[in-house]
């Protein structure tokens, strides 16, 4: 959430910058309005308390001189003046509701570095990693490969549950949890990250935070009972709300999160769109970072948390690229966003792996995450930090087609083979 008596303070200049995002203003002419009623609502509400002190101290002295009747009277007119000062309160509460209701419908300002455009074609690629595999003969996808391979089943997945979920077998499961392990170890192990295992299901407050509440409800798997339960599209959620509704010591930061969850997203308006295979499902499996840091060293922890999920496709030798977002392509609560994309042979193209970005005060502001500096200095807002280090499933995906062999075996990145037990490659079970 954007911090009010910025956005009241520098309209305009919000108004110019959300532009960028392709929002929509109409939001912040209301915000401009509901701004102007509180104004006006404190302003009678400041003389008519001037009117009530002055009567009431004008009623003191009449009862002093003995003009009971008089003050009784001017004691009438002091209670009415009470009732219009509630009913201005009531009304400057409800202009104030109002809001912080449309302050929690914007997306976050994007930094100056950010590229301007409405899309992604506007998005800049900042560096590329590797060489794309060259093969003797026509390269399938992961499909064609999982199932020849007898390692993945999405027909049984569709009769057990629906389209968009998978099921992995054999060599293909124990791949999958290879990778999760790899993963957490190097980020825990070399990069500093402490590693968390979080709840699987948040509650509203908890999506709030993050901002995926209210806007994007639909995109999620919400649980009927009574207690209004989600399950979580990401572990940025839980891991970010760790700390919500607290205040930090400067001391304890950055503060450096390595988790995994599966992950669940009903992919509302995105049908039509990657139904083949494992692209996107409606459940996948994750490693996330998350970050807590002081403001004036968050773009540095940016920068340090993307190179760490970078890490990872460099140590299982997968070319990729990454990419700056620009203002229409980054996220609701994103300041800033690098995609790290990797190649997929099949496609013939770089596919996203991981977006990786820095919310600033955004998300901070929703779930109420600060920290105190020395000295007992007033409490700050920390930044917050996401990126998936990586995101399991199209990680997956990308070994089995680049590290395909004219067999139709896949050979097993050096890395990952103590995590699967020596094993140097898949071949038909």
């Amino acid at each position: 959430m954007l911090d009010l008596n910025y956005v009241r303070e520098n309209l305009e200049q919000v108004r110019t910058a959300l532009a960028t995002r392709g929002a929509v203003p109409e939001s912040l002419d209301d915000f401009a309005a509901a701004d102007a009623e509180r104004r006006r609502i404190i302003a009678e509400s400041d003389q008519l308390n001037a009117e009530r002190n002055s009567a009431s101290r004008e009623i003191g002295a009449l009862m002093k001189d003995g003009k009971r009747e008089e003050a009784e009277t001017r004691r009438k007119e002091v209670n009415e003046l009470k009732e219009r000062i509630a009913a201005l309160d009531s009304a400057r509460e409800q202009a104030e509701t109002r809001m912080h209701e449309l302050l929690s419908t914007l997306p976050n300002v994007p930094h100056a570095s950010v590229p301007v455009g409405a899309d992604e074609a506007a998005n800049v690629e900042v560096r590329r990693w590797g060489a794309k595999p060259e093969f003797d003969f026509e390269p399938k996808d992961h499909v064609d490969l999982g199932s020849a391979l007898g390692i993945l089943d999405l027909d049984r997945a569709a009769k057990i549950a629906a389209s968009r979920f998978a099921i992995l077998n054999g060599d293909g499961a124990r791949l999958e949890r290879a990778l999760i392990n790899f993963m957490l170890d190097v980020h825990s192990r070399e990069h500093g990250y402490r590693e968390t295992l979080p709840p699987f299901i948040v509650n509203k407050s908890a999506l709030f935070g993050t901002g995926q509440l209210p806007k994007f409800e639909e995109d999620l798997f919400k649980l009927t009972d009574e207690r209004e339960l989600y399950l979580v599209p990401t572990a940025e959620v839980p891991v970010t709300n760790y700390h919500r509704e607290e205040i930090l010591d400067a001391t304890q930061l950055p503060m450096r999160w390595v988790a995994y969850t599966p992950c669940f997203r009903s992919e509302a308006g995105s049908y039509g769109r990657d139904t083949r295979g494992l692209i996107r499902q409606h459940q996948f499996e994750k490693v996330e970072l998350v970050k807590y840091s002081l403001p004036e060293n968050s773009y540095d922890e940016l920068e340090s948390l993307t190179r760490d999920a970078e890490t990872i496709l460099q140590k299982l030798g997968l070319h990729y690229r990454t990419v700056a977002l620009a203002t229409g392509d980054i996220g609701f609560g994103s300041a800033k966003t690098y995609d790290i994309e990797v190649w997929l042979p099949s496609q013939n193209t770089f596919r996203e792996i991981s977006s990786c970005s820095n919310y600033e005060a955004f998300q901070a502001r929703r779930a109420q995450i600060r920290f105190r500096r020395a000295g007992g200095a007033k409490p700050e807002f920390v930044h917050t930090l996401n990126g998936s280090g990586l995101a399991v499933g199209r990680t997956w995906i990308a070994v089995l087609e680049n590290y395909q062999q004219a067999d139709g075996s896949i050979a097993i990145p050096e890395a990952l083979r103590p995590y699967m037990g020596g094993l140097e490659k898949i071949s038909r079970q």
